[in-house]
């Protein structure tokens, strides 16, 4: 790939994805394998007007060796600095770019119930930090290629040639190539995002029927306040920038515990190095109870059972099946991409900014109203290419999506 593409790529990240500000921080999250391009990021985000750049790195086979030779009671202690860092973090609020580039399969041989339970021992200690700096700073979730993921990808090739098909593609979804400006492009696109929510939002659905003919019979109630998204997002400082590239997703938080149905699987879904194909989740009175899945019910059954909150919905998210994503034929092993080409929810945490008013209260507050809390946010994808979606406002039937594509 040239330099003058992946500087090109760099910027759009540093002033579209993350909009830096002058003088604040960004950190960069990702695997070792992605220094090179890590260097460019940088060098981009100090021009742009970044005060401090840094990068929080990671190796899978590391991690793996962890996993392999720890103890559980080992891996469950978050030593204190880690502790204070994240509450620095959260006092200070930089902007943050996770970057992946790691093999889907990296994890695939961990121990399962080892990584669950320092995940959540983690998670307990950090996420009050977290949600401290909820829609109080900029993040950015992206991606570059690495040899093993470029490899499953596209087998049949050679590690160069596949590195170099998987760059065409990730570059292709967002919008960047060399005879484009593609900071231009993604304000387009933000503004087809920004039609769309305003019609849902004007039409405030009181619960959305999702049915294919896969089996997915589904409704869910939304609440009063409930807000379509879609695209960029503002800080409650002011800042817009855009938290994923790519994107095609139009999304909302639902009410917890206020679901029923079957909803069955159109995609394969990758998690911690395990593929979980053609799998359903039976719903009932807002929590999931029963499951299936032909291969990785195990890793399933761990998402689904991690906490109170990760038996609940937490998004609701709509993609038409004519996405650019879509379109390429390609799964990606990573729900960064595939959940841009299928309609999907997501088990767990609800997003606070998908609620009318969200910035006058507290998170106790917005639990209560029906936003759901949990460790996890794990989306996977439902929308067929029959897929319907019915909206319902007293009583009254609109056609949001027939046939997979917006009505």
């Amino acid at each position: 790939m040239k330099k003058s593409l992946m500087r090109k790529y760099a910027r759009l990240l540093v002033k579209s994805g993350v909009n830096i500000q002058k003088g604040q921080q960004l950190n960069i999250i990702t695997d070792v394998e992605a220094a090179d391009f890590v260097n460019i990021l940088a060098e981009e985000a100090y021009r742009a007007g970044a005060g401090k750049v840094q990068v929080d790195w990671s190796s899978t086979e590391l991690t793996k060796l962890a996993y392999r030779h720890r103890t559980v009671r080992s891996l469950c202690e978050v030593p204190d600095w880690q502790v204070e860092k994240a509450k620095h973090e959260s006092e200070i609020l930089p902007a943050r770019i996770r970057l992946i580039c790691e093999d889907p399969d990296g994890l695939r041989k961990v121990n399962a119930d080892k990584l669950q339970k320092a995940n959540i021992a983690a998670s307990k200690l950090l996420k009050p930090y977290r949600d401290a700096m909820d829609n109080k700073h900029q993040w950015l979730v992206c991606a570059i290629p690495g040899k093993a993921w470029a490899k499953k990808m596209f087998p049949s090739d050679r590690t160069s040639v596949a590195v170099e098909k998987l760059w065409d593609a990730i570059l292709k979804t967002v919008l960047c190539d060399e005879n484009n400006d593609p900071i231009e492009a993604w304000n387009k696109k933000n503004d087809s995002f920004r039609e769309k929510c305003e019609w849902l939002n004007k039409m405030n659905f009181d619960y959305l029927h999702f049915k294919s003919a896969n089996g997915t019979d589904f409704k869910c109630e939304l609440m009063k306040e409930s807000v379509w998204c879609g695209g960029g997002e503002t800080t409650l400082n002011g800042v817009y920038f855009n938290p994923n590239m790519p994107t095609e997703e139009i999304f909302t938080t639902p009410m917890k515990g206020k679901c029923e149905g079957r909803l069955v699987s159109a995609m394969p879904l990758s998690v911690r190095g395990t593929l979980i194909e053609n799998f359903y989740i039976d719903f009932k009175d807002g929590r999931a109870v029963e499951w299936h899945a032909e291969k990785g019910e195990e890793a399933l059954g761990k998402i689904i059972t991690t906490d109170e909150g990760s038996r609940m919905l937490g998004e609701l998210a709509l993609v038409p099946k004519d996405s650019p994503i879509a379109e390429s034929g390609l799964l990606y092993y990573n729900t960064l991409f595939d959940e841009n080409a299928s309609c999907h929810v997501a088990l767990g945490m609800g997003y606070s900014n998908c609620v009318k008013g969200f910035e006058n209260m507290t998170a106790d507050e917005l639990h209560e109203l029906g936003v759901n809390d949990s460790m996890i946010h794990v989306d996977f994808m439902v929308g067929s290419k029959d897929f319907a979606v019915t909206g319902y406002k007293d009583g009254v039937a609109t056609p949001i999506f027939i046939d997979g594509k917006w009505a």
